[in-house]
């Protein structure tokens, strides 16, 4: 009868879709061959519901586990209990019969080994572990497989321990509030704190130790000077690079008393024309883009500087600028009149400018129309001031401030009055001079004058230049 084995633990495998239940028997029902589980586990996890209902169709195979209700009836002609008439897919078209050992009429239910289902997660020991071994291994080998016992360990290792841990979730901020975040940073500091422990004496930081940026030398130093040069007779203006440091402005009388010394040691005019070309050459390359500007690759779009120069020594400064800009690929312009008497200088440099690739024009009309790239300024000069009434000039600084090309402007002399061409950049030669009041940036340029030239005539000198020859200054 199907009424005896109510009660029997079974382990019914369905397939790899739905998996292994393990339950007690609660029902089996003959004409819609079904079988009913309460306190079900699916894959050794508990189900929640409280009953699972089988279909013959579904069970690919059933196993008894523990029989708790087996009663010894002795049917006519056998010697051995009869299952359930339930029959699985499998075993449609064969004799009715179950997957349960058969038990022998001289057999008792004291006699039969317990089997009973696994949980890890309910109970917290292994006692029951090496009793379940047995009947699984003797009834998967009368019935020729092994995957009944495979399938059980894996359920004991894997299957249970998961549904009661995860019905609390995890408190972080509870255990957040166990790290004590101002006594571990105390720690490290050194400074000690409520709730942090003592360091030994080896590990404690020193908190009097002084922080460094990445750019800074660790090595204790002297205090940086910051007014490292002073001058016998200031020219009123102080300015100061990028570093700190002050520079002093000389008049225009103590800068030529300077370069007179400098030339009876052997800075000649003609040295220092070239040191002034070179310097302000690289200073107007810069400008014009430096290597992203000037490039093999880039042969189509070269810059293009017109210099107006004045017969005087700050044109011959010009001339010397634009015949190295020329042999660094630029195209130059430079614009002097040729009806002026010039100095001696200016026609040296003329003839070294006449052997380079660039232009020379008399005429403002034959300069361009069109904005070019730079303009430098040498039209002034500090011992005519009276050139600015000289028609060519006025001619020349209307076309540079009509022009909209930034100016660049070489040595400029003096004084509060207005410069007649606006100038973005002026550049000083040796030390600064007095300059007016205007939205220029001022620079200063490296000429080669010795440091005991400077203290020969009074001037307590270290070089502000570091690493460069032209340096920017800023008005303190």
């Amino acid at each position: 009868m199907a009424s005896d084995w109510l009660g029997s633990v079974v382990s019914i495998n369905c397939g790899l879709t739905l998996g292994v239940y393990q339950g007690e028997v609660s029902s089996v029902n003959h004409a819609s061959q079904t079988i009913s589980l309460k306190q079900p586990y699916h894959n050794g996890t508990k189900c929640p519901v409280s009953e699972v209902t089988f279909s013959s169709m579904d069970i690919k195979e059933l196993k008894f586990l523990d029989i708790q209700n087996t009663v010894n009836k002795p049917s006519s002609g056998q010697g051995a209990a009869r299952g359930p008439s339930l029959t699985t897919a499998g075993q449609r078209g064969q004799s009715n019969r179950t997957t349960r050992p058969p038990v022998t009429s001289s057999s008792t239910h004291s006699d039969i080994p317990p089997i009973t289902i696994l949980n890890r997660a309910s109970t917290g020991s292994s006692k029951n572990r090496g009793v379940t071994q047995s009947t699984p291994k003797k009834n998967s080998a009368r019935n020729g497989s092994t995957s009944g016992l495979v399938r059980l360990k894996d359920d004991e290792c894997f299957g249970g321990g998961t549904d009661e841990d995860m019905e609390t979730d995890f408190d972080f901020e509870g255990n957040l509030a166990l790290f004590n975040k101002a006594a571990f940073f105390s720690q490290i500091n050194g400074t000690g704190g409520h709730g942090s422990r003592s360091q030994p004496p080896s590990t404690q930081v020193n908190q009097h130790s002084p922080s460094y940026r990445h750019d800074e030398n660790v090595l204790e130093g002297k205090p940086v000077i910051y007014r490292q040069i002073t001058v016998p007779q200031h020219g009123g203006k102080e300015y100061c690079t990028d570093s700190g440091l002050v520079v002093p402005s000389v008049t225009y009388e103590f800068h030529q008393h300077l370069l007179a010394t400098a030339e009876r040691w052997g800075l000649t005019l003609e040295r220092r024309l070239e040191m002034i070309g070179v310097c302000s050459s690289q200073m107007a390359l810069t400008l014009l883009g430096g290597p992203n500007r000037l490039t093999p690759k880039n042969v189509h779009q070269r810059p293009t500087v017109v210099l107006l120069c004045g017969p005087h020594l700050q044109g011959a400064q010009g001339i010397s600028c634009g015949r190295h800009l020329a042999n660094h690929g630029v195209e130059v312009i430079l614009f002097l009149p040729n009806f002026v008497k010039s100095q001696e200088a200016v026609t040296s440099e003329v003839n070294l400018y006449s052997r380079t690739s660039g232009q020379q024009v008399a005429s403002i009309k034959e300069l361009p129309a069109s904005p070019v790239d730079l303009v430098i300024n040498c039209l002034d000069c500090h011992e005519k001031p009276m050139l600015k009434e000289k028609s060519w000039y006025q001619s020349a600084a209307e076309w540079a401030n009509q022009n909209r090309a930034p100016v660049l402007s070489i040595d400029p002399p003096v004084g509060e009055q207005l410069q007649s061409v606006e100038a973005k950049w002026t550049l000083s030669l040796g030390l600064p001079l007095p300059l007016a009041e205007t939205d220029s940036r001022v620079y200063l340029c490296d000429i080669g004058i010795p440091k005991l030239v400077f203290q020969e005539v009074g001037i307590r000198y270290l070089s502000p230049f570091g690493c460069k020859f032209v340096i920017p200054l800023h008005r303190a």
